[in-house]
């Protein structure tokens, strides 16, 4: 029979087993949803049912990067308690993953699901399995490539793997320490974008407003409220345009500045990815 994605959805909802894990177990159960519980219980499913009702908020960031540079991935594998994510069987598994998705190379988080690992399991499959040896409720919650096919792809996890990075910049591989420069400058100073052109008008009006409004209260001249905010502009172009950024280990410069003297590298995109949130994804030219 022909299993819908709103049974799908629904069997998932209730044990917080794999999509995949849930349509195949529906399959298996001809569509009956208890039946279909058993199935997952029996495939090494069983703890991730019971602890469907948990959520697995700790966790780390792993990343990988293709041997010859021009690809890389970055994984979000979460755990119930801090206690597990520092486990060296958890992290190890994290990376498992990071090298299943560099490997698959997904278009989507059903895809990244159904990538094999090394054992020749899914993530999917590898998720329950470590659930049940772990004894917590694991999530492979998300994953971003980032490719150069110009130039090279450099990583950064920041310590505790709750925080990662990938940068691609065009140009000379032998610039690979300008690119971890660059991949710690995104970690520690989060920009918005690459650059102006990425920083959508939208949010320019919403910026410009806030600041004329900011004058007004300070008393300021009508004549001259356009000049301030757009002066106060040109500072958040600053902080927030990772080209624009003052370089973290030389305040003199600008990352722009950094690019120039490795020779004209340019930046063309990072992925920034922390623990929890949303991520933070910048393709184009510097």
């Amino acid at each position: 029979m022909a299993i819908s994605a709103e049974l799908v959805k629904k069997l998932r909802d209730k044990t917080g087993a794999g999509m995949a894990d849930c349509k195949k177990a529906l399959e298996e159960a001809q569509g009956d949803e208890a039946k279909a519980i058993e199935v997952l219980r029996k495939k090494g499913a069983a703890s991730a049912a019971k602890r469907s009702d948990r959520v697995a908020k700790e966790g780390v960031i792993a990343a990988r990067v293709a041997d010859d540079k021009k690809r890389g991935v970055l994984a979000e594998v979460n755990s119930e308690t801090d206690f597990v994510a520092r486990n060296e069987t958890f992290v190890q598994f994290a990376q498992d993953v990071a090298d299943a998705a560099l490997a698959a190379n997904p278009n989507s988080h059903e895809e990244f699901l159904l990538a094999k690992m090394a054992n020749g399991a899914t993530i999917s499959e590898e998720v329950g399995a470590q659930t049940g040896r772990l004894g917590e409720k694991l999530e492979a919650r998300r994953f971003e490539m980032l490719a150069e096919p110009t130039g090279f792809v450099t990583s950064y996890v920041h310590p505790g793997s709750k925080l990662g990075v990938l940068v691609a910049i065009a140009g000379s591989s032998d610039g690979a320490s300008v690119g971890r420069d660059i991949a710690m400058q995104v970690a520690a100073m989060n920009p918005m974008a690459l650059d102006r052109s990425q920083i959508s008008t939208e949010q320019i009006e919403k910026e410009l407003e806030i600041y004329r409004t900011q004058a007004r209260n300070e008393g300021k001249k009508e004549d001259i409220i356009e000049r301030i905010a757009k002066n106060k502009l040109e500072k958040f172009y600053q902080d927030n345009c990772l080209v624009e950024q003052s370089f973290i280990k030389d305040a003199a410069k600008t990352i722009t500045d950094l690019l120039k003297e490795s020779g004209g590298l340019k930046v063309t995109g990072f992925v920034r990815m922390q623990l929890g949130e949303m991520h933070k994804h910048a393709d184009g030219q510097a």
